[in-house]
């Protein structure tokens, strides 16, 4: 793992870094598992702006990557690593024995060559993937469903890991990379290994227009704006916020107000919460 600094010969280059890509063997993806993207710039089907700070950016493909891991007891070879636009992990290339090809998460410690499987009673081994019930207790995991068959939804980001902590009858414990404890279905499944690509955290974009090129657009702090505009606008200077709390533009609690259902049946699933 390294990060890959530059020669200052300009402001934003003196802080810009990227990550080596080492780990990347292959630059053009499987045309295959490719399909194209649309851009919405945060627009819902009404044409208004649903989600603020989006639009433009690189134009991407959407890599089709297998979450579900249901192609159980047939082997496949890692044929590569890539980079995917879309997402902070790397990933890789399988060709299952019979043909077909898939992408998956690439876990730290994957290597070309290397032979993964999928299924109850398979292989304790990084990129495998089985039902947490036939995992031992301790195991690092990563890609967790919530709920069977679903496909993974947690723990998908890169460098990020979660460890089995227990079994229980038909529930198993894990501790989430938040510290969070919380109970899922043991018929659940995951993948053994940690995310790759856990440099990604340290990486400094160096200037505004990498940001632009991710097709994100630029956030204005309410205390600058007028106080039409927002809750916190207005004054002479630099202002305090002037109110009980912070909002948002539509005049709620931006900061510390609890927004999850408390009727949600995953809450009594949560052993641990971190506030």
């Amino acid at each position: 793992m390294a990060i890959k600094t530059y020669k200052p010969t300009s402001p934003a280059r003196r802080s810009y870094t990227t990550a080596s890509f080492a780990e990347v063997t292959k630059s053009s993806p499987e045309k295959s598992l490719l399909v194209s993207k649309s851009k919405s710039a945060g627009r819902n089907n009404q044409g208004k702006i649903s989600v603020r700070h989006r639009g433009g950016g690189n134009r991407t493909k959407i890599r089709v990557i297998d979450f579900k891991r249901n192609k159980d007891n047939i082997p496949a070879k890692v044929a590569g690593i890539e980079y995917d636009p879309n997402r902070s992990a790397y990933i890789a290339l399988l060709h299952y024995v019979d043909g077909e090809k898939r992408y998956i998460l690439a876990p730290k410690g994957l290597n070309v060559g290397d032979t993964v499987m999928s299924g109850s009673n398979v292989e304790i081994k990084v990129g495998n993937c089985l039902p947490l019930s036939d995992m031992p207790v301790g195991a690092v995991i990563h890609n967790i469903e919530l709920t069977p068959g679903k496909g993974g939804q947690i723990v998908r980001s890169a460098g990020n890991e979660a460890r089995l902590m227990a079994k229980e009858g038909k529930f198993a414990t894990i501790k989430l990379p938040s510290g969070e404890m919380r109970m899922v279905l043991a018929t659940c499944r995951a993948t053994l290994g940690t995310v790759g690509n856990e440099e990604h955290e340290i990486v400094s974009l160096g200037k505004a227009g990498r940001k632009r090129h991710m097709g994100i657009r630029p956030t204005v702090r309410g205390s600058v704006m007028n106080p039409v505009d927002h809750p916190h606008g207005g004054g002479e200077g630099k202002s305090p916020v002037g109110r009980d709390a912070p909002r948002t533009p539509w005049g709620k609690k931006a900061l510390g107000l609890k927004t999850r259902n408390a009727k949600k049946k995953s809450s009594k699933l949560i052993i641990k919460r971190v506030n």
